[in-house]
């Protein structure tokens, strides 16, 4: 089969504003980017916020694998599934980041028959989201130094700044710095640090927003540092906050693009969930909830991390109410979960798939925490057999969810209709009664240790000095009714990636601890997570080319 990009550049796209259409969206509410980009513009809000919800269906998966599990895949070819019957569909996606475009992934827009298009646009710089939410992260930055350099009248310690400069790329070098070096002009001379675009609080923001009002008021409860006797210093003190907005003024609206069946995909932010909050923006998953009947969306990584603060952080601060969530899954990645080495993957081992499913089965118990209906799917290999197939589709029916092969990724939409069908009728027959995992007045730490214990599987967990005193600290600051974000490695369900399947008997270590103010949550950082990462020994970079005629190669 051809790769990716090339099916992508030979997919036969239409008129975005003919693809709007679909969802009833007239091209005077579309601010064009080309002829395949739109952002969708607040008169469309306006207009159709009163209308009544679609159903919202979340697609999450088991713990990422070398052998792949295809959920932006499914996520894709389930929209298109649901367009071929007649369904009025929309699918809610996160924007890829360059850092691991560019790193080990080479793109993140489906694969397969079943993708967003343009590819290449959507990989690099689409419409300048990213770039925008780096240049508003980066204006704070500056504009926190130059205070300290122009009198400090705030009395900020320089030995307290918590605020970080970004970039949308793995650049390890840039983790620990020392900037201010020269002359007195040249500024206070202090260690600094670098963080991804995807990890910056500015992200989360967008991403929690509900329009420009919200922004401002987020943006303004940023704490950037402490004064000399243990204040918080907020953007908001800073008069950063009017410059920010306006650099973020079109990057607050979602985009919208298509599938290669030309279904309509609204994709907007993209927040890591290994080390943020791994959702789309409020924003195009509401503004779609009120054009479609059926709104599919995604989580990253795991459900360990995706699902997990999709449920506790971004519905609970939005009063969504997911209808249904698919968990994906691949006989390969269980059977690499019970043991078997990457180049064996493809022969019949139904003793290793039992030893590996125990992961898949811990997602089915999460999800069932928060009582919304689950419906397993399998994107099928042409190595997996019916006996493997047969085991999965037993266990999972075992446990009270359905079960659907998927088969997107060479047929498109055709391919994921028995997922969809399964999706239609559990929405049908299977009522959400979504809960947060714990209340928002349970204490910072209990929290922590709930989604330690309940998620992951943990048997306690563990504090560093720091990360304790910091916890009294936000707790004293009044922080402490804020639901937490957890950092944590996406290859395990413990704080060690190289424990796979469903480790026990471990303890989740927190070393860092701090608060998102604007963006309304605590981060909690477990084991080595980086919030900066860097490129493998051969990046994808190294594969990446444009010819005279403008046409990318190497992007998966």
């Amino acid at each position: 089969m051809k790769s990716d990009i090339e099916i992508a550049q030979e997919a036969v796209l239409k008129p975005i504003d003919e693809v709007a259409s679909v969802l009833g969206i007239d091209s005077d509410e579309l601010e064009f980017y080309g002829k395949y980009k739109a952002k969708l513009s607040d008169e469309l809000w306006e207009r159709v916020k009163d209308n009544r919800d679609g159903k919202l269906v979340l697609v999450t998966a088991i713990n990422p694998t070398p052998a792949g599990e295809g959920k932006t895949t499914t996520t894709v070819g389930l929209g298109q599934a649901l367009g071929k019957m007649g369904k009025k569909s929309v699918i809610a996606l996160r924007e890829p980041s360059l850092g691991p475009c560019f790193g080990i992934k080479g793109g993140a827009a489906g694969g397969g028959r079943a993708q967003v298009v343009p590819m290449e646009d959507l990989n690099l710089h689409f419409t300048g989201d990213f770039h925008a939410i780096t240049s508003a992260n980066n204006l704070l930055a500056a504009m926190l130094d130059n205070h300290i350099m122009q009198g400090n009248r705030l009395g900020i310690d320089p030995g307290q700044i918590v605020w970080k400069r970004c970039v949308d790329m793995n650049d390890r070098v840039l983790r620990n710095i020392v900037v201010g070096l020269g002359r007195k002009a040249d500024g206070v001379v202090r260690e600094d640090h670098f963080i991804i675009t995807v990890a910056s609080e500015i992200m989360a923001i967008l991403c929690l927003a509900d329009n420009m009002e919200d922004l401002k008021k987020r943006l303004g409860r940023v704490i950037v540092a402490y004064t000399y006797d243990g204040k918080p210093v907020t953007a908001g003190e800073l008069d950063a906050v009017g410059a920010m907005a306006a650099l973020l003024k079109d990057a607050i609206k979602p985009n919208i693009i298509q599938t290669l069946e030309n279904t309509p995909a609204i994709v907007h932010g993209g927040p890591f969930a290994n080390i943020a909050h791994g959702c789309n923006s409020v924003r195009a998953t509401k503004t779609a909830l009120k054009l479609a009947d059926y709104v599919i969306t995604e989580a990253g990584f795991g459900a360990d991390l995706g699902a997990e603060k999709f449920m506790d952080i971004k519905c609970r601060m939005a009063n969504l109410k997911p209808d249904a969530v698919v968990l994906v899954a691949t006989v390969r990645a269980l059977k690499y979960n019970g043991g078997v080495p990457k180049t064996e993957l493809g022969e019949e081992n139904l003793s290793a798939l039992k030893k590996g499913i125990v992961n898949l089965e811990k997602h089915i118990e999460n999800v069932a925490k928060y009582k919304v209906p689950c419906v397993v799917t399998l994107n099928r290999f042409i190595t997996d057999t019916d006996a493997e197939l047969e085991y999965v589709r037993k266990f999972c029916e075992e446990r009270g969810c359905e079960f659907a092969l998927s088969e997107v990724w060479e047929h498109g939409g055709e391919g994921g209709i028995a997922l969809a069908n399964k999706v239609i009728s559990t929405l049908e027959n299977k009522k959400s009664e979504y809960t947060p995992l714990y209340p928002d007045d349970m204490p910072l730490d209990k929290k922590i240790e709930t989604v330690a214990k309940e998620i992951y599987g943990a048997d306690a967990v563990t504090f560093d000095a720091a990360a304790k005193a910091s916890l009294d600290k936000l707790t004293e600051l009044g922080f402490g009714n804020m639901p937490v974000c957890m950092a944590k490695n996406q290859y395990s369900l413990s704080d060690d990636p190289k424990k796979l399947g469903r480790p026990s008997g471990f303890t989740v270590n927190i070393r860092e601890v701090y608060v998102s103010a604007g963006a309304g949550f605590v981060v909690a950082i477990t084991g080595t997570v980086m919030t900066m990462p860097g490129l493998p020994l051969h990046p994808a970079a190294e594969r990446i080319d444009v010819n005279e005629e403008g046409k990318i190669t190497g992007l998966f």
